[in-house]
């Protein structure tokens, strides 16, 4: 099959390589429809994960149908369509029985494109596919679908669910990309007062006012006007830079809530000689994608509009180009990019 491998920092190419097959009884094999590229995948690129090694097919986002299954896989069979989670679960360790199923110590947690070859291509083996794919019981869009393999549950987990949003709360969310939109898009659900969105892109910042918020601008009045007066209940970091931080700590209220929901890809220093009187919940976590299943049913009902998010559409023979793409967003306008086999 042809996929998108990694070849060390700053080098990717479209690629012939083996097919997946079954290799554990609780593996399945998933001919891929829909994937895209994360800013993960971009960390991986420039060399921020060490543990990725040359020849590791990325990606970790997918919608497909289901070609073959183990003996032990019971919820699926070929010809099913399913999200491609992109947390792994073994289902039988303590943090999966308590669904922290991106803590999973028998095997699984965040490894497809990580730690094993992942959706970036034609076909991917995914472990223990009973409890890490989720099974389309509607037909929403691929650019929908592929949205709740990783960028909804994230956003609802690790930001409003994590940061606390209530109905009243002010929300300040510093970072307007994918990750970010999503967060305000379901924040709005929680009924909270405001909700603010934070940017360094006029484009981005106008695609927040389109996901529902009510207030968006560069770094500047607002967050200084926070900073003089209430500040804000939850601030929520999608940036994944060390001044998105900073921001944070400026905005939040004493006794509020900064939820970091942007993956690093530095070291980010903790001031805690102005945070320390502040009484301020800090948080961080690895998505668990529990929540799958409820984002899936807001879908169907038409509760939550995401399809904005996925701005690009590439052939996936084309992944590289999608790659320089995304990676220039600011100037290309990509929030989301999916890659589509034909």
């Amino acid at each position: 099959m042809r996929a998108l491998v990694y070849h060390g920092p700053g080098r990717i190419s479209w690629d012939t390589v083996a097919d997946p097959v079954i290799e554990d009884p609780g593996d399945a094999v998933v001919r891929v429809g829909t994937t895209t590229v994360c800013g993960t995948d971009l960390h991986i690129l420039r060399g921020d994960l060490a543990e990725v090694t040359a020849g590791t097919v990325l990606g970790h986002e997918a919608v497909g149908e289901v070609v073959a299954t183990g003996d032990d896989v019971r919820r699926l069979h070929p010809g099913n369509r399913v999200v491609v989670s992109s947390v792994s679960a073994c289902g039988r360790c303590r943090p999966c029985r308590d669904r922290l199923f991106g803590q999973c110590r028998g095997g699984g947690g965040w490894i497809l494109g990580h730690l094993i070859h992942g959706t970036q291509a034609e076909y991917v083996r995914v472990p223990f596919a009973d409890d890490s794919t989720h099974r389309l019981p509607f037909s929403p869009s691929p650019d929908e679908a592929v949205l709740l393999a990783e960028v909804l549950p994230t956003a609802y987990e690790v930001g409003v669910r994590n940061g606390e949003v209530g109905p009243g709360d002010t929300v300040v969310v510093v970072g307007a990309g994918p990750v970010g939109l999503a967060t305000v898009a379901i924040a709005r659900l929680c009924s909270p007062r405001r909700i603010v969105a934070v940017d360094l892109s006029t484009a981005r910042l106008e695609a927040a006012v389109r996901m529902g918020a009510d207030a968006a601008e560069v770094p500047g009045r607002m967050i200084a006007e926070l900073y003089e007066g209430p500040g804000a209940d939850v601030v929520v970091e999608a940036s994944g830079e060390p001044d998105g931080f900073v921001l944070c700590t400026r905005a939040v209220r004493t006794g509020g809530h900064i939820a970091v929901i942007g993956t690093p890809g530095r070291s980010t220093t903790l001031h805690l000689e102005s945070l320390w009187r502040k009484n301020v919940t800090i948080s961080t976590g690895q998505v668990d994608t529990s929540s799958t299943p409820w984002l899936m049913e807001l879908l169907r009902l038409g509760r939550l509009q995401v399809s904005p998010l996925l701005t690009h559409s590439f052939e996936l023979e084309r992944a590289v180009e999608a790659y320089e793409v995304f990676s220039k967003g600011t100037e290309s306008g990509a929030l989301k990019v999916a890659l589509r086999q034909r």
